[in-house]
C-alpha cells in the first residue's frame, strides 16, 4: 500500500515540500491554520514567489483541470491524522522577540495539535530548523500524548533549500539527512526519498542531535565564508587591493572553493541571520558558548557591511548629509529569484539612507509588494529606468539578472549624475565606465 504524506505548515518550505512529494507520486495533504493561505493553495496559487513552484503546484492540486489530483489542503487536524502515514512538520522557527534564541512555539503547537490524532502507527518528521535537543523532547511528548504511544515515532530530516532553487533542491537534493531511532523510521524515509536516492542523492543516517546540528552547522559555515570575504574587502579598501581578484585567486584552492566568495553588503533573509544567532544561544544554554564565539564576529561583520554601504554612498555624494539627494536603489529582496525581503540588506540600506533624509526610490522585479509593507515611506518605481530618473547616485543591492543586463548608456540619459555603487560586485564595471559612469564596488576602491 502506497504511503500517504502530510505536510504541516504551507509557507515557503511546506508548500514546496508538499508539491514535490506529489510530483514524486505520493498522495499528499497539506495543513495550515491560516484560511487565506489554504484558499490560495486550493486555487493553485502560491503564497510567495519561487521559480517553478506554482507550475508544480497546479500540476497536482485536486480540483484544477488537468491536474493529477494528488495534492489536497485542509485545516482539520483530525482529517490530517487519519489520512497520513508520514507527517512532515514544516512550520516556521523565527528568532524569539528580543533574544537570539529560536522561537519553538510553532513547532510545539504543531506537535501538540497532531499528537491526539495519531491513533495508529505513524512517523512524524521534523524539517524545521530547531535547537539541538528539540527532537529528544518532542519524541517523548509524542510517545506520551499520541493514542498510538510508542508507535507514533519521530525522525528529523533537515531541509537545505535555497530560495530561488527550492523546487530543484527538493526534487534533486544534494544530500538527504535523516535522524532516526528505529529501522522502521529509516525504512519509511528511504521509501519517501526512493526516487532522488536512485538518482544519486546521498542518504545520510544519523542520530537526532547530529541531524539537528547539520543545518545550523551548514548555515554557520556559509555565513563564515561570506563574512570572511567581506572582512577581506575592508582590508582591500584600506590597502588598495582588489577583493574580486583576491577571491578568484584563493578560490582556485580546492580546500576553499570559489562559492560564497563575492564581497558585498552581506547576507540576510529568513534563515542565515536567525539561525546563527539561535545556534549561539543554544550553545550558551548547553554550556558550550565558547565553541561559537566566532559567530558573534561573523554576525557583526555582516551587519557592518550595511553601514559601510551607507557611508560609501555618502562619500560619493560629497561627504555631507543626504538631504536633497536622490538615491536610486536597484533591489529590495535579500537575494535574486525571490520575493523575500526578510532582513534584506538592500532594504535596510535603503531605509537607513531614507531615515537620514535621502529621497530614495526602489525597484525590484519581484519584491515590491513585500517591500512596501515593511517600508511604506520609501519611494517605489515600476522599472529600473524610472527608479534612476533624476538620481544623484544609483545603488545596485540585489544581483538580479535583469540588473546585469541593463544598458548603462540608456540609464545615464535620465540620471542627474552618472554614479553607480555596486553593492554585490556583480555588474560589468568596464561597460558602465565606457558609458561615462563613475563606478565603485565594495572592496575594489580602484574599480
Amino acid at each position: 500500500m502506497a504511503l500517504k504524506i502530510t505536510v504541516i505548515g504551507t509557507g515557503y518550505l511546506g508548500a514546496t515540500h508538499a508539491a514535490a512529494m506529489a510530483e514524486l507520486g505520493f498522495e499528499v495533504m497539506g495543513l495550515d491554520v491560516v484560511p487565506e493561505k489554504i484558499d490560495k493553495l486550493r486555487r493553485g496559487e502560491v503564497p510567495m514567489y519561487e521559480p517553478g513552484l506554482e507550475e508544480l503546484l497546479r500540476r497536482h492540486v485536486a480540483g484544477i483541470e488537468g491536474s493529477t489530483g494528488r495534492l489536497r489542503f485542509t485545516m482539520d487536524w483530525a482529517e490530517l491524522g487519519e489520512f497520513g502515514d508520514v507527517h512532515f512538520v514544516c512550520v516556521n522557527t523565527p528568532q524569539r522577540h528580543g533574544e537570539y534564541a529560536c522561537d519553538m512555539s510553532y513547532v510545539d503547537s504543531a506537535i501538540a495539535s497532531l499528537a491526539p490524532h495519531l491513533k495508529g502507527p505513524a512517523l512524524v518528521v521534523g524539517k524545521s530548523t530547531v535547537p539541538v535537543g528539540s527532537a529528544d523532547r518532542l519524541a517523548a511528548y509524542l510517545a506520551e500524548h499520541a493514542p498510538a504511544g510508542a508507535d507514533a515515532e519521530l525522525a528529523w530530516n533537515p531541509e537545505f533549500l535555497r530560495e530561488g532553487f527550492a523546487v530543484q533542491d527538493t526534487l534533486h537534493p544534494d544530500r538527504i539527512v535523516v535522524g532516526v531511532r528505529s529501522e522502521r523510521s529509516e525504512k519509511l524515509l528511504r521509501e519517501v526519498y526512493a526516487t532522488p536516492v536512485e538518482e544519486g542523492s546521498p542518504f545520510v543516517v544519523t542520530d537526532f542531535p547530529t541531524a539537528e546540528l547539520v543545518k545550523t552547522s551548514a548555515n554557520s559555515f556559509l555565513a563564515t565564508k561570506i563574512s570572511f570575504i567581506n572582512a577581506m574587502a575592508e582590508l582591500c579598501e584600506a590597502t588598495g587591493g582588489d577583493v574580486a581578484k583576491l577571491a578568484e585567486a584563493i578560490g582556485y584552492d580546492d580546500r576553499i572553493g570559489r562559492k560564497f566568495l563575492r564581497a558585498g553588503i552581506g547576507f540576510g533573509g529568513g534563515c542565515l541571520p536567525k539561525d546563527i544567532r539561535a545556534f549561539m544561544a543554544r550553545a550558551g544554554e548547553l554550556g558550550a558558548d565558547q565553541a561559537l564565539t566566532f559567530l558573534r564576529e561573523i554576525d557583526s561583520i555582516n551587519m557592518r557591511q550595511r553601514g559601510r554601504m551607507v557611508e560609501l554612498t555618502r562619500q560619493e555624494l560629497g561627504g555631507g548629509p543626504f538631504l536633497g539627494k536622490r538615491v536610486a536603489v536597484l533591489g529590495a529582496t535579500f537575494k535574486p529569484d525571490s520575493d523575500d525581503v526578510r532582513d534584506s540588506p538592500a532594504l535596510n540600506v535603503a531605509g537607513q539612507i531614507h531615515l537620514q533624509g535621502g529621497q530614495v526610490t526602489v525597484y525590484d522585479p519581484k519584491g515590491m509588494d513585500n517591500a512596501r509593507s515593511i517600508f511604506p515611506t520609501l519611494g517605489y518605481a515600476d522599472s529600473a529606468l524610472e527608479a534612476v530618473r533624476g538620481a544623484h547616485v544609483v545603488l545596485h543591492l540585489t544581483e538580479w539578472q535583469e540588473f546585469r543586463e541593463l544598458d548603462p548608456a540608456e540609464l545615464g540619459e535620465v540620471t542627474a549624475e552618472r554614479v553607480v555603487l555596486d553593492g554585490r560586485n556583480a555588474l560589468d564595471a568596464e561597460a558602465w565606465r565606457r558609458a561615462g559612469w563613475r563606478f565603485r564596488a565594495m572592496g575594489r576602491p580602484g574599480a
